[in-house]
């Protein structure tokens, strides 16, 4: 590459990014500062590799803090080097993926079914009545699948209500927010049934 001096606009339209994602990762601290602010603000070719290498690290599901440290232990060039490799496509979906961050599998409840709520952690095993109370709740064609342990993690669970209306609970979660969430997820399902013709 050579030693170009790039506006913001051609700089996002190279990088395929916004100005305001330029200035974000500016802030914090991805990107160098141009040095000079405003529509004289001129970026190079350093910074072009950066948001390319950054974009190419977020496909692979890399968080902004890792990428930032990753990013500070490089030179330009060796950024520049890094971003002209090209990157393979991950193996799996983004469902496998989900699968492995969540450790639980998502299937439907019969074919043709809407995917299964995701299940709630270990921890809710000693709760056998909230759990089946909130299964019972769910949308009919879903199911709520045994947990597979997963230590010292949270999830979501997505319990749908109606026809493009879902509730996502953040697990696990103590006793008595797991009773709000049965007594919240009764409620709703009584103000949808009353909209219905």
């Amino acid at each position: 590459m050579s030693d170009s001096a790039y506006t913001l606009a051609d700089l996002c339209d190279l990088a395929d990014v916004t100005p305001r994602t330029v200035r974000y990762y500016i802030a914090q601290g991805l990107l160098r500062s141009p040095g000079v602010s405003g529509p004289g603000a001129r970026y190079d070719d350093g910074h072009l590799a950066r948001l390319r290498l950054i974009r190419r690290l977020q496909r692979e599901h890399l968080p902004l803090a890792e990428i930032r440290s990753r990013l500070a232990a490089l030179s330009d060039a060796e950024v520049i080097a890094e971003a002209e490799v090209s990157a393979q496509p991950p193996a799996d979906s983004a469902l496998d993926y989900v699968r492995t961050v969540l450790g639980t599998s998502l299937r439907a409840a019969a074919p043709g079914a809407p995917p299964a709520v995701p299940s709630p952690p270990p921890r809710m095993d000693a709760q056998p009545g909230l759990l089946r109370r909130a299964a019972e709740i769910a949308a009919p064609g879903y199911s709520v699948e045994p947990p597979t342990p997963v230590p010292d993690r949270s999830h979501w669970e997505r319990y749908a209500l109606a026809p493009d209306v879902e509730l996502h609970v953040r697990r696990p979660l103590t006793r008595s927010q797991n009773r709000a969430v049965v007594r919240l997820l009764e409620a709703a399902r009584r103000l949808l049934e009353e909209d219905q013709p």
